[in-house]
């Protein structure tokens, strides 16, 4: 039986060819992205269709998430912000300070 696909917005894949995403096989990719720039309803579907522990394994294992959007993805999985992958390379490398 073949999962029914998520409903995002189609603005989060603007740099893609949106209908042809394999969400199983780009299943990182995409929930890295819609964690980035989707909204909650997104984020709601991201998680009903991969399904918690497979969204907490990519956020934890993600390079790259804005900051804010860190801090999102912390109390969506409720999870400490030092357990993200993305927040210790952060921290190893700080940005310039803004004058």
């Amino acid at each position: 039986m073949e999962k029914v696909k998520p409903i995002f917005n189609r603005r989060i894949f603007w740099d893609v060819v949106f209908e042809n995403i394999d969400y199983q096989a780009k299943a990182n990719f995409v929930i890295e992205r819609v964690f980035e720039r989707g909204d909650v309803d997104d984020i709601r579907n991201c998680r009903r269709y991969y399904g918690d522990q497979k969204v907490t394994e990519v956020l934890l294992n993600a390079k790259f998430l804005p900051e804010t959007r860190m801090y999102l993805a912390s109390a969506v999985i409720n999870r400490p912000l030092t357990d993200f992958r993305c927040y210790s390379l952060r921290q190893l490398n700080p940005a310039l300070f803004p004058y």
